[in-house]
């Protein structure tokens, strides 16, 4: 990837609690408050390519992101055609982030076996970079074959592909084998942890990270609305892998040996104040900006902000808009 010199900002989409169709008037204003990107994610709302479909008309000027689309859950086909036909609609302006997802998302909710993820990530970007060149792609891959593909929509430019990572196998192989890595659920420091791995590919790889904001609320407020998300994520398999690699075993010891006793409330309450406040950035607004800064100061190319959603997300966006 080439180095990028554009100071990057951008903003998870859609936004919460607002129909789809009604975000355009948010959407449109983003570049005159200085946001540069717009990143879409796949799990149980809407899919990944909608919203930045619409975003891509209604404001031309984004970039435009998926944070992440699983390579699971569409056959490597589909996934290349939905990814060439956004970039042909949207030229130079998208990036393809891709990922393994999690055993619940793949497995419980569309029945996809969720087997040799590494290898099933790395064979995923390896069909990518053939079928987005336009070339025919007869290959037998460790996770799956493809016999005789050549996609019908060539973008030019190609997308840039990144790579969801959390652990050095994973990082290294999105600095390896794709563009960059998209990273979430660490701190700011953390980011000097992670980063490196990414870099044994290439000092210009991008990495993107998907950031929680809770702008405005009261500390009490915040920390009970963040504990409830750390607990959701961190007592999945892989999140919890995540956080024993960066040393927060002890941290959420307390936590771990609740949730497995099946006491949700005294899990919630073990989980120290100093996570919470180091994973979901939360006060007022100019403090949250700052925060968010850390990230960028740390290795992170590209901030993308999530905002917990509470109420019109329209003068959180102005506030936490770069200055």
């Amino acid at each position: 990837m080439t180095e990028n010199t554009t100071r990057r900002w951008g903003l998870t989409v859609p936004l919460d609690g607002i129909p789809l169709l009604d975000q355009r008037r948010i959407i449109e204003e983003l570049p005159d408050l200085g946001y540069t990107d717009v990143w879409s994610s796949e799990a149980g709302a809407a899919d990944a390519f909608t919203p930045l479909t619409l975003a891509s008309v209604w404001a031309p000027g984004l970039r435009l992101g998926t944070a992440i689309v699983p390579v699971y859950t569409r056959g490597p086909a589909t996934l290349a055609m939905s990814a060439a036909s956004l970039a042909a609609a949207a030229p130079g302006r998208f990036v393809l982030g891709v990922g393994t997802s999690s055993d619940v998302i793949v497995e419980k909710w569309n029945g996809i076996p969720f087997e040799e993820p590494f290898k099933r990530a790395r064979d995923t970007l390896r069909f990518l970079r053939s079928a987005l060149a336009g070339e025919k792609v007869s290959e037998k891959y460790d996770t799956f074959a493809v016999d005789g593909f050549r996609a019908g929509v060539v973008p030019d430019p190609a997308p840039p592909v990144l790579l969801a990572a959390l652990r050095p196998g994973m990082l290294r192989l999105a600095g390896r084998e794709a563009d960059g890595a998209i990273i979430n659920w660490l701190s700011a420091d953390d980011v000097r942890t992670v980063a490196p791995y990414v870099h044994e590919g290439g000092e210009n790889k991008e990495i993107v990270a998907r950031i929680f904001v809770l702008p405005g609320f009261d500390t009490e407020t915040a920390r009970a609305i963040g504990r409830r998300m750390i607990a959701a994520y961190m007592n999945v398999p892989v999140y919890r892998a995540f956080h024993e690699f960066l040393g927060r075993s002890d941290d959420f010891a307390g936590m771990w040996k609740a949730w497995a006793e099946g006491d949700r409330k005294a899990a919630l309450e073990a989980i120290p104040d100093h996570v919470v406040d180091a994973l979901v950035i939360h006060g007022e607004p100019e403090a949250c900006r700052e925060h968010v800064e850390r990230y960028v100061e740390a290795g992170v190319t590209t901030p993308a902000i999530a905002l917990v959603p509470s109420g019109d997300p329209a003068p959180m966006i102005r506030a936490l808009a770069p200055r």
